[in-house]
């Protein structure tokens, strides 16, 4: 083996060394992206939960301030007008309550896709760091075959000299 050809077969091996570690940092960022996507979601999830529990604590208030000023005004608790208002009131929060567990579970879904996107893009990545090395692999073996071919005793190519003595060049001297 000559020293050209153990240059070659270095560089192609480092080379398909560096794909490798390339494609799984690749990988690698692309599954933590999809974790902390994942977290997000989570984290919607848990906000709507404190946003439903803040929502009840100040629905309560305004239910006993009314209750106040009903009484204040004479109003018999729990009849006509009364039972109207916090019929009202109860459906409102309700369907306050539904809108905020609504949107906080779209946009948790949104993220849970985005994870399951970057944990495809990775796999990508990885695949095509594969398909790269076995391109590597090819054009590294290629050239070794052709420059054993080149270098090969018997072959007249890569031979800069004539074997026999005759010069083409001595009858013009």
């Amino acid at each position: 083996m000559s020293w050209q050809t153990a240059v070659v077969a270095a560089i192609g091996a480092a080379q398909y060394q560096q794909q490798g570690a390339i494609g799984k940092y690749n990988q690698q960022v692309q599954n933590r992206n999809a974790k902390v996507a994942e977290q997000e979601a989570q984290l919607i999830q848990q906000q709507a939960e404190f946003d439903i529990a803040q929502f009840d604590k100040k629905f309560k208030q305004v239910e006993g301030e009314t209750k106040v000023n009903l009484a204040k005004s004479g109003v018999v608790q729990g009849s006509g007008t009364a039972y109207r208002i916090e019929e009202s009131n109860a459906l409102e929060a309700e369907l306050q309550k539904n809108v905020i567990k609504y949107n906080a579970n779209v946009n948790a879904a949104r993220r849970i896709e985005e994870a399951n996107f970057s944990r495809i893009s990775g796999e990508v990545a990885r695949q095509s760091t594969r398909l790269a090395q076995i391109g590597t692999l090819s054009t590294v073996g290629t050239s070794l075959l052709t420059m054993s071919n080149f270098n090969s005793p018997g072959s007249s190519q890569g031979q800069f000299g004539s074997t026999s003595n005759n010069s083409n060049f001595s009858n013009y001297s």
